[in-house]
């Protein structure tokens, strides 16, 4: 299952990922720590997921998948009659509704393509160019630039503010 989704209409279309939130909001939530930031990244551990979707609920940006495996216990010829019938799914279903029974729905994000050398590849294959992937480092630098600038910016005449806050303007 791929771990970008692109979101398309009859104009545009559009990238629909993880947007790495600081707070995380997905890993507050799960229950079993799944979900953890490692190197920075928030990072899914597909192996630990017990398929509760508190974290595609919790996502703010619709980010978090579910992806349906038969889960190790159940062999893929076991009988399931006795379980209730899915009930028949609409054409674009999301998977936080999807069902199927004896089929275990996992968690699925986007990794930053932590198993490819070349880093992500959705930063690599736009074709506008407009994804990036931006290192803690970068995001200091910048906002280290932004704040000596903003210091070394000349306000010109301030003596209306400033008579203003003594309460000498009329």
């Amino acid at each position: 299952m791929p771990r970008l989704k692109v979101m398309l209409n009859e104009k545009e279309s559009a990238p629909q990922l993880c947007h790495q939130c600081e707070d995380a909001p997905c890993a507050t939530v799960c229950p079993v720590n799944a979900i953890n930031r490692v190197d920075g990244a928030v990072q899914l551990n597909e192996s630990l997921c017990v398929s509760c979707k508190l974290c595609g609920i919790a996502c703010p940006f619709g980010a978090i998948e579910f992806s349906g495996s038969r889960p190790l216990h159940i062999p893929a010829n076991a009988n399931t009659s006795k379980a209730p019938p899915a009930p028949p799914a609409p054409a674009r279903v999301s998977t936080l509704l999807d069902w199927v029974p004896g089929v275990r729905a996992i968690a699925v994000k986007c990794d930053l393509c932590s198993f490819d050398e070349q880093g992500p590849a959705c930063v690599r294959m736009c074709p506008t160019k407009a994804l990036h992937l931006v290192s803690n480092m970068d995001i200091a630098r910048a906002s280290k630039r932004k704040r000596e600038l903003t210091f070394n910016t000349d306000f010109g005449d301030l003596t209306l503010f400033q008579q203003a806050q003594s309460g000498d303007a009329k």
